[in-house]
């Protein structure tokens, strides 16, 4: 599904350019559900932005579900997150003047797909993670942890091949953080969403199946790596 090569994300010039991302090079499988690990500004959600197109790649190459990300105009490249790619960020970014049902369609109708069957697969998958009776509430009115299963549920309800998540649980408590990871461990167990998630949480780590850790921008490790996959 993810395919970088000799990733390079670099910010500014001469001696004020910075390295966000060297020399990346790392393949993902579908179905796989990785964690992209390290401290803060080791480079890991930069890597995340540029494989989930909201960044983009100073050089190399970004291939995601077969679409090299590198080649694509503007206006392509925000199609391919509409159409490609569900999105959970540290904080919901849930908008707040739609209710949890609204918020939870939106990138089904951004993409002219809300069917019926659309419609009723959205309330059962809200249902699922405890939000069925929170469909008309505005997201002001939910705790962090609801909030965060929403912005979930917005993400996968499309069906999309990936789902990327940059550190979801960093401002949960320790409840509401398990069980953000326990939905997105049964959404890779039951639906095989991919899923890529940035963290130096150790609980988020201890969840991956896969650990890529990074560190000054580049790849230091790789838990697939270790077990004689390769990457």
């Amino acid at each position: 599904m993810i395919v970088v090569e000799h990733l390079e994300r670099t910010y500014g010039d001469g001696p004020d350019l910075l390295h966000a991302n060297r020399d990346v090079c790392l393949q993902i499988s579908s179905g796989e559900f990785v964690v992209l690990a390290g401290p803060s500004g080791s480079g890991k959600t930069t890597l995340l932005n540029v494989i989930g197109g909201l960044d983009s790649a100073s050089s190399g190459s970004v291939r995601v579900d077969d679409v090299e990300l590198t080649t694509l105009s503007p206006r392509a490249l925000a199609d391919f997150r509409r159409d490609r790619v569900g999105y959970v960020f540290q904080r919901s970014n849930l908008v707040a003047s739609l209710s949890v049902y609204e918020n939870a369609v939106l990138q089904l109708r951004l993409q002219k797909r809300l069917t019926r069957a659309a419609r009723d697969r959205t309330r059962a998958l809200l249902d699922e993670v405890g939000l069925g009776s929170k469909l008309d509430v505005l997201p002001a009115q939910l705790s962090g942890g609801q909030q965060q299963r929403a912005a979930i549920i917005r993400a996968v309800t499309s069906e999309t091949a990936l789902l990327v998540a940059d550190e979801p649980t960093a401002s949960l408590d320790s409840v509401n953080a398990d069980g953000i990871l326990r939905l997105l461990r049964r959404l890779n167990d039951e639906r095989g969403v991919t899923i890529l998630v940035s963290s130096h949480d150790d609980r988020v780590i201890a969840a991956g199946r896969r650990v890529i850790h990074l560190a000054d921008g580049a790849i230091v490790s790789d838990s697939e790596a270790s077990r004689g996959g390769g990457a």
